[in-house]
């Protein structure tokens, strides 16, 4: 028998507030353990909490970016739980009445384009850190990160496959970035996933029994966390057992899910309106005026680029889920650059380097001025394409110099013999 997964994931985006959602405590990362704390964010008695009109701004941008509905009127909730970084006793999150509802994000896979929907947007605060670190049996506790702003997007479960919860996860991380909403990096955890996965007979309408796969903290890890545990669920009913609703954790130094708690219902935390801050009411001139001041979004410059570049899906897909790329390409054409020869040389040749030394296209040497005259080299035969992708990029990326300077430099000047 043939199965499919079905799979919804729920992304905490952290903003990118100067402030925490509640207090005026920095949200700046990296700061000394619990020195970025007030009577607010650490949950003494008596306090009272004062929303960041920030966080109303970018979580409005975001669904609006994601095709979402924004609400007039949504409100804050209490979940209430238990956990030694949490110092209320509660989070403050947004439950029945959410800032965003019913949106959409479009992703590309193997050249096809796919929808996936979003069933809701909203904001809530994080709580602390555990640090389990040091000789003795203690764990410590970082409340720096307590009361810093997310957001959390859940997806519909439309997602079927690892490869398209990655490209998902990628779109979104592209489209906060282009607004500025979130750094998406996920090594800080300024980015986080908890995935729900089930499996059922190719077919099959009714849903199978779920699971929720925690600690997914980059997109290697999303996709192979997915990737097992829907081999694990398989295995399990292939012989004869059921998939029990579950929490569980993924462990990368193993590179399996193990379960860590029976999987919670939204009636397990007791829900109920948050006394101590008053509705939000959103007015639909604020939203307008916060919809004109987009900018352009991911996937409008893919499109743009198919149309007015002549480029493939996939290489206007990959060329525009960072804007700073997409800014690289359209300088190297600006400055005469075929746009066709300038896209695969980003994709090629920039993207290889980048990905071996880990930077972005901005922190490189090689700008969109190396790349047009490198290219204006080969095209006058002063030089091979095998000479520019290699020792010339090689050299521009460690000095800076441009390319007709490396090749007078080095004596690479291509000589043809055309007698």
């Amino acid at each position: 028998m043939k199965y499919e997964a079905v799979i919804g994931l729920e992304v905490h985006a952290q903003m990118l507030t100067d402030s925490k959602i509640f207090c005026g405590c920095s949200t700046k990362f990296g700061s000394e353990p619990n020195t970025q704390t007030c009577p607010v964010c650490i949950g003494m008695p008596g306090v009272l909490p004062v929303l960041n009109k920030k966080a109303i701004e970018f979580a409005t941008k975001t669904g609006l970016a994601t095709n979402c509905k924004i609400s007039s009127y949504s409100r804050f909730a209490r979940k209430n739980y238990f956990y030694p970084d949490l110092p209320k006793g509660y989070q403050i999150s947004q439950y029945e009445l959410p800032i965003c509802e019913h949106g959409y994000v479009e992703i590309v896979v193997d050249a096809e384009i796919r929808r996936i929907g979003i069933t809701r947007i909203h904001m809530e605060e994080d709580a602390g850190k555990n640090i389990h670190e040091g000789a003795g049996n203690y764990s410590f506790v970082d409340l720096n990160r307590a009361g810093v702003p997310l957001m959390e997007i859940v997806s519909e479960p439309d997602i079927r496959t690892p490869k398209e919860a990655t490209e998902y996860m990628k779109k979104l991380r592209a489209i906060m970035r282009c607004l500025g909403v979130c750094d998406g990096n996920m090594e800080q955890g300024s980015l986080r996933c908890d995935a729900n996965i089930s499996i059922r007979p190719v077919g099959q309408k009714e849903y199978g029994t779920r699971a929720e796969v925690k600690n997914i903290n980059s997109f290697k890890f999303v996709e192979k966390a997915l990737e097992y545990e829907i081999k694990r669920q398989i295995k399990v009913i292939e012989e004869g057992g059921k998939v029990i609703q579950e929490t569980r954790l993924w462990d990368s130094d193993k590179g399996i899910t193990e379960s860590m708690r029976g999987k919670e219902e939204a009636h397990d935390y007791h829900y109920f309106p948050e006394p101590d801050l008053v509705p939000i009411t959103i007015e639909q001139k604020w939203i307008d005026e916060i919809k004109a001041s987009l900018p352009e979004l991911p996937d409008a410059k893919r499109k743009r680029f198919v149309s007015e570049y002549g480029l493939p899906e996939y290489d206007a897909d990959l060329l525009t889920e960072e804007k700073s790329t997409a800014e690289y390409f359209e300088e190297a054409v600006k400055l005469g650059g075929n746009p066709k020869i300038v896209a695969n040389w980003i994709i090629t040749n920039i993207f290889k380097h980048l990905k071996e030394e880990d930077k972005e296209i901005t922190e490189i040497l090689f700008t969109p001025k190396h790349l047009v005259n490198v290219l204006s080299l080969v095209l006058a035969g002063s030089t091979s394409t095998t000479m520019a992708k290699t020792t010339i990029l090689d050299e521009v990326l460690k000095s800076g110099k441009m390319p007709e300077v490396i090749v007078k430099e080095k004596g690479l000047v291509q000589i043809s013999d055309s007698s």
